[in-house]
């Protein structure tokens, strides 16, 4: 009896600790492990409390920002890594999504990639150099964590088939449709999964292999495809992808740049031509989207290549979004640097080209051959146009979310002699992707023309499955103003 009413205090007084917690200290606003601001309370209006509307939000915003949410996170994460099952010596952990069915599919019942929401796939988290849409991809497809200790990687399962992507290649088409004299370039690039996958959980992921044939036999023969799918598995030993990013790292990149001025005929420096550059104790994007302790305890090196012996200015044109992310404006040009400099430990490390998404990017080098390149790219784009300064005049560098002038005047104004499409198998497999790049060759400053829909850009997605709402956007990075 003693004991039942000792039992009884003590869950009441546990109850009651919290309770006074969740509903009397400061409520959290911003999750740093997440990287994204936390819910607001709601605006109250009659109409909101009638349809239930605010109700709803209320209930959203007190889960969201409880007190010291990041700190029992954390502790959930220890946790969970204490008592997890581990599957043999190569400590193999799956994160499944809570959004699709990726409990323990087939390869041929795997899910595909969802098609992302309009709203996010304008979304830009500045601190992790993660967008919303790849968000959605990465929570959908599920993660692999594999190893252990300081080796740990984080891999992005990838859903696509060998039937998707047509889209993107038709989009590279169209380019060289409309730009007949402009040399056109199709790169696909693929993710740490096809490389770094152990083979007892191949069933987890589809090949990559199979996409990225599929887009190259749709491509029309005057568009010069960039396949550097092989380049990038012949240098797999190597440091070529992050192993707490779901980007590639520098290295990949550079190598990746090195096939495309193979093809593009264009001259090329090797390694020997670049100061070595580290931001040590980085932590990237995977940490949060799997909240595996294992990935924040195992920081790595985040190394980068500056080019010497070539002058270059680079300017820029920043578009500014509002809280729906749509571009609601764009600056005048400024000059700036190319690559930002990053303190040790900082989440925001890849942010050192070009410093964000949101911008339109010139650079103008000592190299005089008549070339001048334009990079159509998502975030792992960011990674290539350092490598090329030795090889064209000048490079534009153009996200695909980003962008609100019309493409044929661009193209034409700035002389541009070549167009590159560079984006990782995720974003390629996107069919926003493929409209987006259509729609930049009808807009007329920034009002975009009704886009018709095609018939093999919607085969390719008949299979999606709907993903979740992305995170609210974030600040930019604190400590990015050091620069080199």
């Amino acid at each position: 009896m003693r004991f039942s009413k000792a039992y009884i205090l003590f869950f009441g007084l546990l109850f009651a600790a919290f309770a006074v917690v969740f509903n009397t200290f400061p409520r959290s606003t911003y999750s740093e492990l997440e990287k994204r601001e936390l819910a607001a309370f709601p605006t109250f209006t009659p109409e909101k409390l009638a349809d239930g509307s605010f109700t709803n939000a209320v209930s959203s915003w007190f889960s969201d920002s409880e007190p010291f949410r990041d700190h029992f996170m954390s502790l959930s994460m220890h946790i969970k890594d204490l008592i997890r099952l581990q599957t043999g010596e190569e400590h193999i952990t799956f994160h499944a999504s809570t959004d699709g069915p990726v409990s323990d599919p087939e390869p041929e019942e795997a899910p595909v990639i969802a098609e992302e929401p309009e709203k996010a796939d304008s979304a830009y988290n500045y601190e992790n150099h993660v967008t919303a849409d790849e968000n959605a991809k990465i929570a959908n497809a599920g993660i692999i964590i594999v190893g252990s200790g300081e080796k740990v990687r984080a891999l992005m399962a990838f859903g696509g088939t060998g039937r998707g992507c047509t889209g993107y290649a038709m989009a590279a088409n169209k380019y060289k449709d409309t730009f007949p004299d402009v040399n056109v370039y199709c790169m696909v690039i693929p993710t740490a999964v096809e490389y770094y996958c152990p083979e007892k959980v191949r069933k987890r992921t589809n090949p990559q292999r199979p996409t990225i044939d599929n887009v190259i036999r749709h491509l029309s023969p005057d568009v010069k495809p960039v396949d550097v799918y092989a380049t990038l598995g012949e240098h797999a030993d190597e440091d070529i992808f992050l192993r707490t990013d779901h980007h590639w790292a520098p290295l990949g990149a550079y190598y990746a740049a090195e096939k495309f001025a193979e093809v593009a005929g264009v001259p090329f420096r090797d390694l020997s031509s670049y100061d070595r550059k580290v931001v040590h104790g980085y932590v990237g994007s995977m940490y949060g989207y799997s909240q595996d302790i294992a990935v924040k305890n195992a920081p790595e090196d985040f190394v980068y290549y500056v080019p010497r012996d070539v002058t270059y200015t680079t300017t820029y044109i920043n578009y500014t979004i509002d809280d729906e992310y749509r571009v609601i404006g764009m600056g005048k040009p400024y000059k700036s640097v190319f690559f930002y400099r990053y303190k040790d430990g900082s989440g925001g490390a890849y942010c050192t080209f070009m410093g964000s998404d949101t911008k339109i990017t010139c650079v103008r080098t000592s190299t005089k051959n008549g070339r001048r390149l334009m990079i159509l790219k998502d975030s792992f784009g960011n990674a290539i146009p350092g490598y090329l300064f030795y090889s064209f005049e000048e490079i534009h560098v153009i996200d695909s979310r980003y962008f609100t002038k019309n493409m044929v005047d661009y193209v034409h104004e700035n002389h541009i002699t070549d167009i590159l499409f560079a984006n990782n198998i995720f974003k390629a497999y996107s069919r926003q992707t493929y409209a987006k790049y259509l729609r930049f060759l009808t807009q007329t400053n920034g009002i975009q023309k009704p886009l018709k829909q095609h018939a093999d850009s919607n085969a390719q997605h008949r299979d999606s499955i709907p993903v979740a709402k992305a995170p609210a956007k974030s600040a930019a990075p604190a400590d990015s103003a050091a620069t080199l």
